[in-house]
């Protein structure tokens, strides 16, 4: 499992505290540090089945200077949002966990965090 986090954020300790917990085996990339490329970022969509527009922090303040809450949610706009992913990852929806099945989830929550585990231990 690999696991992108901002450490200032308060749902990515918890979810660290969670996989401690249960003795997960996992791997830490603080991605405002080691910022994922478009390609990254596109596997990790891929792997969570959502569109960039879905794991973006919105409320940022990259994302009002952007005007992204009037950019498109459509197929034709999605390098867009990517590009402004990779760009500013600040936008980037935390934390990330990718789980040993190939799958992906947003660990916001104890459950998704829970999820992404029992999708490693199988």
């Amino acid at each position: 499992m690999e696991i992108w986090i901002n450490p200032a954020c308060s749902k990515c300790r918890s979810a660290l505290t969670l996989l401690d917990a249960e003795g997960a085996g996992y791997t830490v990339r603080r991605y405002l540090d080691d910022v994922p490329s478009q390609d990254e970022i596109r596997a990790v969509l891929e792997r969570l089945g959502l569109e960039p527009w879905d794991i973006t922090r919105t409320q940022e303040a990259a994302a009002k200077q952007l005007g992204l809450k009037d950019w498109p949610r459509e197929e034709s706009a999605r390098d867009r949002w990517i590009a402004a992913l990779a760009e500013h990852p600040k936008l980037i929806q935390r934390p990330i966990i990718t789980a040993d099945d190939g799958s992906a989830v947003v660990g916001r929550t104890e459950e998704a965090v829970r999820e992404a585990l029992s999708r490693s231990q199988n």
